[in-house]
């Protein structure tokens, strides 16, 4: 079974579009451009460039630093490839960030500290595994995006922007829980033995696709609602 559902054949180039997480890193992208669109003005210039700079960290920093713990996604790039990809992206990330508050403001670089703190810390599982948690992750993935584009656009934090990024965390953290059990499934049962007896007197197999199947379908709707409802605001906003 393969590592995740989004996981190519092993090999190559598939195996950097696997290392990106494309659902996933869609789906936090579309944090940024909701928080954005949210802002008074939307200044798409930063705007964009802020979903650059989050490509970089998270969709290609943060899962070369994962990666790198246990090869979870089983991919065969070497060791070094991905100590370099997360160096680089996290810098170009943190350069991008400079510039856009050296530019417009300067609470920017709070949001840059942050993020340059919470990769590492998060996918590193430094201070014990502290900030590898489920309420990290939501925070960290969910509502620091948000957060972040928001900043980008209006230069500093209304009430609105706040009540968003709980929105983003909380569905963050409805996205960790699925993945969980998909996790497990996939990558750490051997075997699964067993039968649900129904209530009409049918017998059902369990297997492996009995714990994915369910949480997997769930996992694509909500990555595809969610950047369905970032496409929905940049039209609104435009």
């Amino acid at each position: 079974m393969r590592p995740a559902f989004y996981a190519l054949e092993g090999g190559g180039w598939r195996d950097y579009v696997t290392l990106l997480h494309p659902p996933y890193t869609a789906w936090h992208l579309s944090y940024v451009v909701v928080g954005g669109c949210l802002a008074p003005t939307v200044a798409w210039g930063r705007l964009g460039l802020t979903v650059l700079a989050f490509f970089l960290a998270l969709g290609i920093g943060a899962h070369a630093l994962d990666e790198l713990g246990g090869r979870p996604l089983g991919t065969a790039i070497p060791r070094s490839m991905l100590i370099a990809l997360s160096l680089l992206s996290v810098t170009g990330a943190c350069a991008i960030g400079v510039a856009v508050a050296l530019a417009f403001s300067l609470w920017i670089l709070v949001a840059v500290a942050i993020g340059a703190f919470l990769v590492p810390a998060y996918n590193l599982e430094l201070f014990g595994g502290r900030f590898h948690t489920d309420p990290w992750f939501g925070v960290a993935w969910g509502g620091f995006p948000v957060l972040t584009g928001y900043l980008a656009c209006a230069g500093d934090l209304r009430a609105e922007a706040v009540l968003l990024a709980a929105w983003a965390t909380l569905l963050s953290l409805a996205q960790r829980r699925l993945s969980t059990q998909v996790r497990r499934a996939r990558r750490q049962v051997v075997a699964v033995r067993g039968e649900v007896e129904l209530a009409g007197g049918g017998r059902e197999a369990v297997t492996r696709d009995t714990f994915c199947a369910a949480p997997e379908a769930a996992l694509r709707l909500l990555a595809a609602a969610t950047v369905l409802a970032a496409m929905a605001l940049v039209a609104f906003r435009l």
